[in-house]
């Protein structure tokens, strides 16, 4: 997957956590690090208005991002924000770059599709559950997916979704599976609505 997220970063010599905070408190900057590949890690900053635009878009947080580093472009992925515990702005971010050939580790997210008119939910009168929003993925970059489909049209009431069920694109594996971990993805059970009606008929029938 080739980049289609852009950001323009500064190089910054000005290290520690007080050089951070007067980063982020004086010119409205967000401190950041790239690391990873065959080069040494390198601090640098983003303009935090662009950033936090960047990441209204969910896609953002799965995709290949070009960091215009002083005239040089870094493919790199988010591997970490650190937000403010109480406003949720940004306040740190780790990125990793992403080495052409080379194969990468990412969380992508989950689309349930389907959910609505399941056998499970329309026939049934079940509930859906997710058990999880996204899944780590081991992929080729040029493989990474925006998002991985959990269809749960024929799932019933009863039933567990696991991620040995879904469909991967090609190239592209769940790093939980490849160690032997098979975990439930979503499920459909019996509306708490049917479980307190089905309850109050048999303390009726008592």
């Amino acid at each position: 997957m080739t980049a289609e997220f852009t950001l323009n970063a500064e190089a910054r010599s000005d290290l520690g956590k007080g050089a951070s905070r007067r980063l982020r408190r004086n010119v409205a900057m967000v401190p950041a690090v790239i690391y990873g590949g065959e080069k040494a890690p390198q601090s640098i900053s983003l303009l935090a208005k662009d950033f936090a635009k960047l990441l209204e878009n969910d896609a953002a947080y799965s995709h290949v991002l070009s960091l215009n580093v002083a005239g040089t472009n870094e493919s790199v992925l988010i591997k970490a924000l650190q937000r403010h515990p109480a406003k949720g702005f940004v306040l740190h971010a780790d990125f990793i770059r992403v080495v052409a050939g080379q194969k990468l580790t990412a969380h992508v997210p989950l689309h349930f599709l389907n959910e609505e008119t399941s056998v499970g939910v329309k026939q049934q009168g079940g509930e859906v559950s997710h058990v999880l929003a996204e899944v780590e993925v081991s992929c080729l970059p040029k493989d990474l997916p925006e998002f991985i489909e959990v269809d749960m049209a024929a799932v019933e009431i009863g039933q567990i979704v696991h991620m040995s069920d879904l469909k991967l694109p090609k190239g592209v594996e769940l790093v939980a599976l490849a160690h032997g971990n098979d975990l439930a993805v979503a499920n459909i059970h019996a509306s708490r609505v049917a479980k307190d009606e089905s309850e109050e008929g048999e303390s009726a029938a008592e």
